[in-house]
């Protein structure tokens, strides 16, 4: 991995180690410092930090860590490591600093600036309570604030919204530098994958394709008339778990509750081939459950027909899950929940008692049409929701993202949360704890993984290529940064296929080589 964006960090400091460099007030070099988050670096900041050095000898930009930053959805959208070295990289910053705290007060108590710069836009009105505050401190040592000139005001968050940068391979570099990643260990996780036993329960799905072409519509009604090409059945739900667990070289035992119909003949000789160990109890009374999509030319999903039962399982089915559970050695088990009768409140406690002590616990919740509520895997090694779900979990329509994941990290009581955003990637929580002051929160307890597929044909299924990928590279090398960025690029890779087909290892190492070949060229 090159390090050429990397020869900057000698500039990046703590406010203690910047205070050994510079000594304490008064001194012959002036210190002026700057403050904000410094998301996208546009003119504005660049015009504000020129002022501000023209006032100084030393000019420190301090800029507010990513656990604070609650203004949008997904924010900020550059991680503080990489926003330290946008700023470092620039001639006229000596030195950066990432502020742990929710406000500059510490830091400032620390550094001691002989100046702070505010913005223009600061100045107007009334004095902001917030600056008056800054004010105050810089008084206990004979600061002073400068308002630097203002005539062009810009927005980061404006510009995001705008069009928002694609810095994903920018992104990733940060990180694996951080974490002392290189791309060949990468490689060597999903060497590592194989030899691993899991033993997957959940609900099968069997997702059909059916393909019409538009003869038109009916003159008297409003009904599209279509006729039949063909019709593509593909095994998915918790069974495509399984078959994308299987091909990335684990031993797989499945688990799941089928329908005495053609579908379920179809979904054993399907797992059977693609080497899956299939325990199916089989139920007369309720269907396989199938999901039959109608594709008119272009891919336009026209309509969904759904064929399923979502009661309960009954009592002697719980039992015999339970006995499977329970009898059945490995080293991970997974509780993959699509709410088609397997998974409900009363089931789950039971299920969760069963699983066999010393195994890796994951979950997952992929809950298109019903409602399945993560929280009630509490105390699991690792779950996988996305958005939605994590809302509906806990009730909130409004929280951003981090402080929505950070909740649902503490309330589910969980070792590692892998947060689903959709096309924006994934978020990944780890080691945060239950309740913690500014000073004791771990800058590396959140990071985030962009969306790296390239070519969307159908995200559907994602998620289960997700599961199936961290889950292994968890086991494997117990990385939480490793598990992130292969389970993503393994979603990337689905979304890139049309149908729920399996991603191998050949694959995976297949989009290592494209995204690492896109950070060389970079």
């Amino acid at each position: 991995m090159p390090d050429s964006i990397f020869q900057y960090r000698r500039k990046i400091k703590t406010a203690e180690e910047l205070r050994e460099i510079i000594g304490p007030a008064p001194r012959d070099n002036k210190v002026i410092m700057c403050h904000g988050v410094f998301d996208i670096v546009h003119p504005g900041h660049l015009r504000h930090l020129l002022y501000a050095k023209s006032k100084g000898d030393i000019l420190v930009a301090s800029l507010t860590a990513d656990q604070h930053i609650t203004k949008g959805n997904v924010r900020p959208w550059v991680p503080e490591d990489l926003r330290a070295i946008n700023l470092a990289a620039l001639e006229m910053v000596d030195y950066v600093v990432i502020d742990g705290e929710s406000k500059p007060l510490k830091n400032l108590r620390i550094i001691q600036p002989d100046y702070f710069a505010k913005g223009y836009e600061y100045t107007a009105g009334s004095v902001n309570p917030k600056t008056q505050e800054e004010i105050d401190v810089l008084a206990e040592f004979g600061g002073e604030v400068i308002f630097t000139p203002g005539d062009i005001v810009y927005s980061s968050s404006h510009l995001i919204e705008l069009a928002a940068p694609n810095i994903a391979v920018d992104k990733l570099v940060a990180l694996m530098h951080s974490d002392g990643l290189e791309f060949d260990d990468l490689r060597r996780a999903v060497d590592q994958l194989a030899g691993t036993c899991v033993h997957i329960l959940g609900d099968t799905i069997v997702d059909s394709h059916t393909y019409c072409d538009v003869i038109g519509g009916m003159t008297k009604t409003p009904t599209v008339s279509v006729r039949f090409e063909e019709k593509q059945d593909f095994t998915g739900g918790a069974a495509v778990v399984a078959k994308h667990v299987k091909a990335g070289g684990a031993e797989v035992i499945f688990s799941t509750v089928l329908g005495d119909d053609a579908f379920k003949d179809a979904v054993l000789e399907d797992l059977e081939a693609h080497g899956v160990t299939c325990r199916a109890i089989i139920d007369p009374t309720r269907p396989t459950t199938n999901k039959n999509a109608i594709i008119a030319p272009g891919g336009y999903r026209l309509l969904k027909i759904d064929t399923l039962d979502n009661r309960s399982i009954s009592e002697a089915i719980l039992g015999q899950l339970c006995a499977a559970v329970q009898e059945t050695e490995s080293d991970v088990v997974v509780f993959s929940d699509f709410r088609h009768g397997i998974f409900n409140r009363t089931t789950i406690p039971t299920l969760i008692e069963a699983i066999p002590a010393g195994a890796y616990r994951v979950a997952d919740s992929q809950v298109a049409s019903r409602w399945g509520n993560i929280l009630q895997f509490k105390g699991f090694d690792l779950i996988t929701p996305n958005e939605r779900e994590a809302r509906f979990a806990l009730g909130d329509q409004d929280s951003v993202v981090r402080p929505l994941g950070l909740e649902l990290y503490r309330q589910a009581e969980c070792k590692t949360l892998l947060l689903k955003l959709g096309d924006r990637g994934v978020m990944t929580m780890r080691g945060v704890p239950e309740r913690s002051e500014d000073s004791d929160f771990d800058q590396r307890s959140f990071f985030t993984v962009d969306s790296f597929a390239e070519h969307v044909v159908d995200p559907v299924g994602a998620g289960d290529a997700l599961l199936a990928y961290a889950t292994l590279a968890m086991q494997a090398t117990a990385n939480e940064l490793i598990a992130t960025i292969l389970g993503s690029f393994a979603a990337a890779i689905e979304c890139e296929r049309d149908g729920n087909i399996p991603v191998g290892q050949q694959d995976l190492l297949d989009k290592i080589a494209q995204v690492e070949q896109q950070v060389n060229y970079a």
